[in-house]
């Protein structure tokens, strides 16, 4: 069976694989643009790229930067700690933290323009009464400070390193691919026919000829090339150091998604709300209001005409039974009895039963999921049938949920014309927030022409 990411992605119903994202092209660029085609290949290409004389430029500037925030961190530090015996000391390493976060943001801002990586700003320290002490006592209690303290003390060996190992590949690499340019410097300024490789008391050196020419700049030019390449690979620990010590903790990050998350869950339980009385007041309200209306005219004409009054009384007959199915449809909406008595395995053959094309139902489940759980895997389901009824132009579809690990799978697949999307707006969309707010994931394959195969992932909470 196919999947929304490639192939099967059971193995007899027990193993599931996780993705987060929807089907994209080989090579495909950036938010859907296509892939931008190289003459030459990225090993030789990379000294003439922008990213490589950035990252260089990064280099560059960590020496003098850290350098400063090294002196600056084990002075503070050492003078705070010598003051602490007094009420100073506390107070000066409450400001010297500040200050440490202070070259966060200018390293997070470097690393923004440079290394085009954007670490979100951890949280701000507050006081919880507004005044000085609270806010001494806030920062010294904060790790994200310390933290930037840690980086001040940890990045200035790291940079030392780095700028120096770089600017040597650079500089040699450069110096010798040039090399033919500026040999005549030597036996104008120096009075040699060259650098000198070798020299004893009787003999020397040079390289001279045109053989050693050209071998110290294919020598340069192997440098050059592998100079961006090292770069890269040294400015990979400044990213952990970055992303690690200057961004948010993974605590926080984790508060932060919760309260996205309980914000996508209360607008939704809103919308719910708004749902429900719109049906009700649009819906069966109004019937029943038209009903009684009709019951009291034919009350009216009992006497004076009881044939008239028994067609009133027929059709209002009528319109209880519509108001019923409404209220029943209503009340399915919200919960179905089906799914708390039996599960999803008769809870959604019900679904399948009222959808406009055939539809395969196969659930192996070997227990049931936690109330909130299986809800959302009922209304999931149930939310892309009805995009099959209404929008796919499909003849057949099948569904498919099971238990791997510690994740429940469903996947919903049909023959239809295909094009479906998750974008802003879209119904797919509200069901991705909606998943999202429990940990889950919606992947969607729908290529233009079919078919689509839209799989979701929720946890597995018993």
């Amino acid at each position: 069976m196919a999947t929304a990411y490639g192939p099967d992605t059971r193995d007899h119903k027990g193993s599931g694989t996780r993705g987060h994202s929807g089907h994209t092209g080989q090579g495909a660029g950036p938010q859907g643009q296509a892939p931008v085609k190289h003459f030459l290949p990225a090993a030789l290409r990379a000294p003439l790229e922008a990213r490589s004389w950035r990252e260089l430029l990064h280099v560059l500037l960590s020496l003098p930067l850290s350098t400063a925030m090294f002196v600056f961190a084990i002075t503070m530090t050492s003078v705070s700690a010598g003051l602490l015996i007094t009420f100073v000391g506390i107070p000066l390493l409450a400001v010297g933290l500040a200050a440490c976060r202070g070259f966060g943001v200018m390293e997070r801002a470097r690393a923004r323009g440079l290394l085009k990586m954007d670490v979100a700003e951890p949280v701000r320290v507050r006081g919880k009464s507004g005044g000085p002490m609270s806010w001494i006592g806030a920062v010294l209690k904060s790790g994200v400070s310390w933290r930037h303290l840690l980086y001040a003390l940890l990045h200035f060996p790291w940079a030392v390193f780095t700028f120096c190992v770089s600017v040597t590949f650079w500089a040699y690499g450069l110096a010798a691919l040039t090399y033919p340019l500026w040999k005549w410097v030597f036996p104008v300024f120096v009075g040699a026919d060259g650098i000198q490789l070798y020299r004893d008391r009787t003999h020397a050196e040079y390289l001279d000829s045109p053989v050693e020419l050209a071998a110290t700049s294919a020598v340069g030019l192997v440098l050059v090339l592998v100079s961006p390449w090292i770069v890269r690979g040294l400015l990979s620990v400044d990213r952990l150091m970055v992303s690690g010590l200057l961004g948010p903790s993974a605590l926080s990050a984790r508060v932060t998604e919760l309260e996205s998350d309980r914000g996508v869950v209360v607008d939704t339980a809103a919308a719910d709300l708004r749902r429900i009385e719109r049906d009700l007041h649009d819906g069966a309200q109004a019937r029943l209001v038209a009903l009684a209306m009709d019951l009291g005219l034919a009350k009216e004409k009992f006497t004076d005409d009881p044939e008239a009054a028994a067609r009133m009384v027929d059709e209002a007959h009528g319109e209880v039974k519509v108001a019923l199915q409404e209220l029943r449809d209503l009340a399915r909406g919200i919960h179905p009895a089906v799914l708390t008595d039996r599960g999803l395995d008769a809870a959604l053959s019900a679904i399948a039963s009222r959808c406009t094309v055939p539809v395969t139902v196969e659930v192996d489940l070997d227990a049931r999921p936690a109330q909130a759980i299986e809800g959302i895997a009922y209304f999931t389901v149930s939310e892309l049938l009805q995009n099959v009824s209404k929008h796919a132009r499909a003849t057949r579809a099948t569904v498919d949920v099971w238990r791997t690990s510690d994740r429940l799978m469903l996947q919903v697949t049909d023959n239809g014309r295909g094009g479906a999307s998750a974008s802003a707006g879209s119904g797919l969309a509200g069901l991705t927030e909606r998943l999202d707010a429990v940990d889950g994931v919606l992947v969607v394959h729908s290529p233009a022409g079919g078919p689509t195969t839209v799989t979701a992932e929720l946890p597995w909470r018993g």
